[in-house]
């Protein structure tokens, strides 16, 4: 699979292209993270590649996204929890000082994270985590992919109701 879904996410989930999707959201779309050293790492995408910031959403659209920003943290939190019983809880980061677009990460924490970083934020790893092709997202993550859509069309289904 060619890689160029990289350099226009938001694109690409808009025209069915990105492999990372998870779900569809309100104003939002819910995909897995490129790297899994802390396995079920997803991050919610704005709708809209225009939106660079949280405030850049009217008011009523600013809080669909932080609802589908929650609902994609508890589907991780169910999920992962359910997957290793070392999960500690979820970490929800809204950054911006990379990437150009609105963007939300969640990351699962972990008991068996080593200890001088398991307390602290995640961008404190090294940098070679970052890279490391062994735990970058790929087939043997399908079963987690899974279970987080699931999670997440459960949850869509319960707040429709």
């Amino acid at each position: 699979m060619a890689d160029d879904w990289r350099t226009d996410r938001i694109g690409t989930a808009l025209r069915g292209e990105n492999p990372t999707v998870l779900a569809r959201l309100p104003e939002s779309f819910a995909v897995m993270g490129d790297v899994q050293w802390l396995p079920g790492y997803c991050v919610l995408l704005t709708d809209d590649p225009g939106v660079t910031r949280l405030s850049d959403l009217p008011r009523p659209a600013r809080l669909r996204y932080l609802d589908s920003a929650e609902r994609l943290a508890e589907s991780v939190e169910v999920v992962c929890a359910a997957a290793d019983p070392a999960f500690r809880r979820v970490n929800i980061e809204i950054l911006g000082n990379t990437d150009p677009f609105l963007h939300t990460h969640v990351w699962p924490r972990y008991e068996w994270e080593p200890a001088d970083l398991v307390g602290k934020p995640v961008w404190l790893y090294p940098p070679e985590r970052w890279r490391d092709p062994q735990t970058a997202l790929g087939p043997q993550h399908d079963r987690l992919r899974a279970a987080l859509r699931r999670r997440l069309a459960q949850s869509s289904a319960v707040t429709s109701t």
